[in-house]
């Protein structure tokens, strides 16, 4: 059967091609992939799948499965791009990958039992669909799931970091200090508590809009940033360090404030390491020879939150054979074009849907992995 996944996914690498060029060609901000997400969601009807659109009432999501019952194997499906800079981070590929995937296992499902299910997730890594899906308990019944991400690198999945979004709103009705005055005063005072926490906690990507650098002739302002942190728990606890001296700070200075999330919060990815090490086996049967040890994301991750109730894996996939390209980068969205990507599609679904079976046929697999993230 193994072997049919391959030679199935073969035949099928030019409709793989085109859905990574037509996402590249097209591209389509959070939660308004509506081009790409019907584009995906034809090909997986035309190929048997059963579709569910608009799900958990997000138009450009959906939930796709071949087969019944369990093992339940899920290939989260990303095809999100920034706004006003393409696939930076080449979700195209992404996208690519988990649909060749997927449709590799669905033609050995008839034989092997179970079934597979990829779901589209639309929106960024940090603050994406899956946080919204999770909500809803729709990750509960999955046995694993995996979600392909491409890189500089092939990479083992490691963690990411815990992620709060703050947002600080300042509205003053005083000419005691000037709303650049009150934020400086603010982020200086808590870059000194900072010192006294341990170095994971930190705070990342400050943006400050509506400042007046001398008067108040903005009276209303907000600063947006990131407390991150190696767990949620260690997060939160610095968070409330944060609320009290902001409240104390805005008394001394005389200036409401409101604090509250400008997102939802993210967890830290619990990679199932058993899951990883079966995954990087079968991508070297498939060709992909050189993986790194374990890659940490250094920003949140929607599917932190699901790792710490089904066992999930967030491997990285090298599209690219120059080292001095970053990721994201526009010259990153261009090698999702090469030659070299294309090939790696291909490596990687195959690797993917075999993980899959695997899962299915041994028993002995998925209990190890079930065991583990218990």
């Amino acid at each position: 059967m193994k072997q049919e996944i391959i030679s199935y996914i073969d035949s099928i690498k030019n409709d793989i091609y085109n859905l990574s060029n037509y996402l590249y060609n097209n591209p389509e901000s959070s939660y308004k992939e509506y081009k790409g997400s019907a584009y995906i969601i034809n090909m997986l009807k035309t190929n048997g799948f059963n579709v569910k659109e608009n799900y958990c009432n997000i138009p450009t999501s959906f939930y796709a499965q071949y087969g019944v019952g369990h093992p339940k194997i899920c290939y989260m499906c990303k095809y999100t791009s920034t706004e006003k800079a393409g696939h930076i981070f080449g979700n195209n590929v992404n996208a690519s990958i988990s649909v060749a995937a997927a449709l590799g296992l669905s033609k050995v499902i008839s034989k092997s039992g179970g079934s597979v299910v990829i779901l589209g997730c639309p929106g960024e890594y940090s603050n994406g669909s899956e946080l919204t899906i999770i909500k809803e308990k729709c990750f509960e019944d999955m046995d694993i799931i995996i979600a392909p991400h491409c890189d500089i690198t092939n990479a083992e999945s490691g963690t990411s970091m815990a992620t709060i979004p703050i947002k600080l709103k300042y509205i003053s009705d005083n000419n005691n200090f000037s709303s650049l005055d009150s934020y400086l005063f603010i982020f200086n005072s808590l870059n000194r508590l900072l010192k006294g926490v341990p170095n994971s906690c930190f705070i990342d990507n400050i943006s400050i809009t509506n400042v007046s650098p001398s008067d108040n002739s903005f009276l209303q302002s907000e600063a947006k940033f990131y407390l991150k942190a190696a767990t949620l728990n260690e997060a939160e606890i610095f968070q409330k360090k944060i609320v009290k001296l902001i409240n104390s700070l805005s008394q001394v200075m005389s200036v409401p404030e409101e604090i509250s999330l400008f997102e939802l919060p993210s967890e830290e990815l619990l990679t199932n390491i058993s899951l990883s090490r079966l995954l990087a086996h079968n991508l070297k049967e498939c060709g992909i020879i050189n993986i790194d040890s374990c890659k940490n994301s250094s920003y949140g991750l929607g599917i932190g939150a699901i790792s710490h109730t089904t066992p999930c894996i967030y491997p990285s996939i090298s599209i690219t054979e120059n080292n001095l390209i970053n990721c994201p980068s526009p010259s990153f969205a261009l090698e999702t074009q090469t030659e070299f990507c294309k090939n790696n599609i291909v490596k990687a679904a195959n690797a993917l849907a075999i993980t899959g079976l695997d899962i299915i046929e041994k028993q002995d697999l998925l209990k190890e992995i079930t065991i583990e993230l218990k």
